[in-house]
């Protein structure tokens, strides 16, 4: 896993924060109301239960944010660990908001104009290849939104997405019916969690009920600082966890992407 050692300084760590398209059940339209039963059918297929309206209405609560065909992104948060005077940062930058369609546009702009080199630039994150980036990538043409060539994924092998660096899938050393929560990889190597304060499952309460991005915004971004120092645990860059960060806020990434470079 040290052979990810240089990486480090080239890697974008991201996250993101997903809710149900609408608030209830009740607000879906009679077709996807249909739709939604067949998916809510399927989830419950191994579980020996009837599907009743009841269970319906709550399954579409608790797993309708996790399809990217009945949720929305509400909060993308992207993080780089950047060297000055001696010391190390993570430099965060959230695109967060209620319009999925113009908070999507503001991330892939960025990617396209500085990250769109899969030989020079990786992405990072916990479970990225089974939920972020395919989350990203559909919502993404939902919007009737172009995908930069480094997210031009589909129907690639795994040799040509390599410049997705998945810590779930790097623990799993070859065991792919093995899952590991973020929350345990934090424990098992002695990383503030940010589900202490907050969870996924809190996301749709917080958005519908608090009305608090800000609040989801904060989540997304310890997530992020999260992934990025069990990152450098797993490869072997202690002196880059336990170096100073703290989060500054992305106002000149040609600076940044510049430096890094050289």
């Amino acid at each position: 896993m040290h052979q990810f050692r240089n990486r480090i300084f080239n890697t974008v760590f991201i996250d993101i924060e997903t809710v149900s398209q609408k608030r209830d059940w009740e607000d879906l339209s009679p077709s996807m109301k249909n739709l939604w039963s067949h998916k809510a059918n399927s989830i419950i297929r191994y579980q020996d239960l009837n599907l009743t309206l009841d269970l319906e209405k709550n399954l579409y609560h608790e797993k309708a944010a996790i399809y990217a065909e009945f949720g929305k992104i509400i909060c993308i948060s992207i993080g780089m660990f950047y060297r000055r005077n001696g010391e190390v940062e993570l430099y965060r930058k959230s695109f967060c908001g209620d319009s999925e369609q113009e908070l999507l546009e503001d991330f892939l702009q960025l990617v396209a104009q500085e990250f769109n080199d899969s030989n020079r630039f990786y992405f990072c994150g916990h479970n990225i290849r089974e939920f972020d980036v395919p989350y990203i990538c559909r919502r993404a043409l939902v919007n009737g939104l172009k995908l930069p060539s480094t997210l031009q994924i589909s129907g690639k092998k795994s040799w040509q997405l390599q410049h997705f660096l998945d810590t779930l899938q790097l623990w799993k050393f070859g065991d792919y019916k093995h899952y590991t929560s973020l929350s345990l990889m934090c424990e098992l190597f002695d990383i503030a969690s940010p589900k202490d304060k907050m969870d996924g499952a809190q996301v749709g309460t917080t958005y519908y009920d608090e009305e608090d991005l800000d609040k989801i915004r904060l989540y997304c971004e310890q997530d992020v600082k999260a992934v990025a120092n069990l990152f450098a645990k797993m490869i072997g860059r202690e002196d880059i966890e336990k170096s100073v960060t703290r989060p500054v806020e992305i106002r000149n990434l040609e600076k940044v992407t510049t430096t890094l470079a050289s």
